[in-house]
């Protein structure tokens, strides 16, 4: 399945030390078995120093593939191990107002 391909790339690319792979394609509305939607937490070393540009940018090279392809959009919060103790809290994403609604 697509989530374990992001999994093992992302820990692969960016040693994590908290890492959450969510499936979210059910909300959109795709058929059944649809893995099309996709939100990650990343803790990483590797994010220090970079803006959150520089970070997505990382997350989004390590999954290059899976842009290309079947993953259609990608949440993304990454955060280094420092910002992420100060405040472990994952923003609520806001609810698709696309695809076949």
């Amino acid at each position: 399945p697509l989530a374990h391909a992001i999994r093992s790339k992302l820990t692969a690319a960016l040693q994590p030390t908290h890492l959450q792979v969510l499936d979210e394609s059910p909300r959109h509305g795709g058929p059944p078995g649809t893995e099309s939607h996709f939100a990650v937490v990343v803790v990483s070393g590797c994010f220090a120093g970079l803006s959150p540009l520089q970070r997505h940018r990382l997350v989004h090279a390590a999954l290059r593939a899976e842009l290309a392809g079947p993953l259609h959009a990608l949440a993304i919060v990454a955060r280094t191990p420092e910002q992420w103790e100060k405040d472990p809290h994952v923003p609520p994403r806001p609810p698709c107002l696309g695809g076949s609604k």
